[in-house]
């Protein structure tokens, strides 16, 4: 499997995971320092802690989720020069400093 763009995904300012976009779709696996920390919740209900890696042909629904809507996804998407159909690219753009508890942190390598 070939990655070709990851981010390290911060819950409450905690890392606690790498989602990578791959040449097979998408994957997301818990960080195992995060799993041992006692309380540290999932990242969300439809992505629950565990040591398996979670895989997709399609961005997860809730990583999607964060990516804005309307108006505010077409600026974003001018101001970044990214195509509205690059959801990985927006999510990597948008959502650096979300509104809630999940932040994502593009992977420099």
């Amino acid at each position: 499997m070939s990655i070709f763009r990851s981010a390290q995904v911060f819950v409450n300012d905690r890392f606690a995971g790498i989602l990578s976009e791959t040449d097979e779709g998408y994957r997301f696996e818990y960080d195992r320092s995060y799993l041992a920390l006692p309380g540290a919740g999932a990242v969300s209900l439809t992505l629950p802690r565990t040591e398996e890696a979670y895989t997709s042909k399609t961005l997860f629904p809730f990583f999607d989720g964060l990516i804005p809507e309307g108006w505010l996804l077409d600026a974003v998407s001018r101001n970044w020069k990214i195509d509205p159909g690059d959801r990985f690219g927006l999510l990597l753009v948008a959502c650096r400093d979300a509104i809630g508890n999940v932040r994502i942190r593009e992977v420099q390598e």
